[in-house]
């Protein structure tokens, strides 16, 4: 198996999970007189089984991840920068943002009287640095999957 097959795996058993914890929801109560919908200790009993099949196929993930190089380091290396990137995109275009007054607040002036708001960051200088960033993110992430349809799941 492809580490892109279990990956949509992960994503399915994460799924299911949460779907069986909204039917124990529904079903851990009901009213005198009446049966429960479901057996709510037997969907807890699936969970668990779903779970422990998860802990299984996301520690494999990991090794695989962890043992298979890409760039100059590993998987679990560019998803780390991946991730730092995406934090890092965040944090300058919610700047540019701010700077340019689209942050939520109005900065214009409306009335002569009022005093004026100027932006304390290059806001043009921020909105290249995000697009840069955006795209290095785009380039790893091809990296990224390209190699999970190429590298064999470890066990």
């Amino acid at each position: 198996m492809q580490v892109a097959e279990a990956l949509a795996q992960r994503a399915d058993g994460q799924r299911r999970v949460e779907q069986l914890m909204a039917r124990v929801t529904d079903s851990a109560r009901y009213q005198e007189g009446e049966t429960p919908v479901e057996d709510a200790q037997a969907l807890l009993t699936e969970i668990d089984a779903v779970l422990d099949q998860q802990e299984s196929l996301i520690r494999r993930i990991n090794r695989t991840n962890a043992a298979t190089p890409l760039g100059d380091g590993t998987v679990t290396d560019a998803l780390a920068r991946r991730d730092v990137l995406r934090y890092r995109h965040r944090a300058v275009t919610a700047a540019a943002d701010a700077a340019s007054g689209r942050g939520g607040r109005d900065h214009g002036r409306h009335m002569r009287s009022e005093l004026v708001s100027l932006p304390a960051l290059p806001v043009a200088e921020l909105r290249a640095e995000a697009d840069r960033i955006a795209q290095e993110i785009r380039e790893l992430d091809i990296r990224i999957q390209r190699a999970n349809w190429e590298v064999e799941l470890l066990d």
